[in-house]
């Protein structure tokens, strides 16, 4: 039977919506077997989610890559379940939603190859994660489509967010990020933007 699981926020708040899903998984010495997706056992929560999912992605990354926070505005928001296939990363959801008790703030969990933990994302959240072994490959299926003209980025350190993303494993000044996560938004910024949800 799949578990799924309540997530606090940092501020210790009971978060509705992001869910840590823990599969059933079958081992032998043979190795293992586990269902990463199953419609029915998704049917049988409430996801705050009216779309299907739509797109798998698939990437790979190595130690100390950082990606996020990203997100896409409505009508295309996204809804994402994410899970590591090989090493580790510091997942993180940011709660966009401006009616939220939880708004701005956000949830963190280590998903890895080994313990094969699962993080449903429903639309509304910015999200990003931190490799945190030698390499690490990450897919996630969406709920909608990439799309260029309503992506949107929250700087990963916004002091307004103040995420506790493990730096003392890798090193601050070791974080690689792409040109565009460099240039991403302030929280504040995105705020009087508009770049939110309602």
């Amino acid at each position: 039977m799949v578990e799924f699981k309540l997530l606090k926020t940092s501020q210790g708040k009971e978060i509705k919506g992001p869910l840590l899903i823990k599969p059933r998984i079958f081992e032998d010495e043979r190795g293992f077997f586990y269902e990463s997706w199953n419609k029915t056992d998704f049917e049988k929560i409430h996801l705050n989610s009216s779309k299907k999912f739509v797109q798998d992605n698939h990437s790979r990354s190595s130690i100390g890559v950082l990606r996020g926070l990203h997100y896409q505005l409505n009508p295309a928001a996204q809804g994402k379940l994410v899970r590591c296939s090989l090493g580790e990363i510091f997942d993180v959801a940011v709660d966009l939603r401006s009616c939220s008790k939880t708004f701005g703030e956000w949830v963190g969990i280590k998903l890895s190859a080994s313990n094969k933990l699962q993080l449903w994302i429903p639309e509304g959240f910015a999200h990003g994660f931190l490799t945190l072994s030698d390499f690490a490959e990450v897919q996630y299926k969406a709920t909608d489509f990439w799309n260029p003209k309503l992506e949107r980025a929250i700087k990963w350190n916004d002091p307004e967010l103040s995420i506790n993303w493990p730096e003392n494993i890798i090193g601050k000044d070791d974080l690689k990020l792409n040109s565009k996560d460099k240039m991403a938004s302030s929280f504040e910024e995105a705020r009087l933007k508009g770049d939110i949800f309602p």
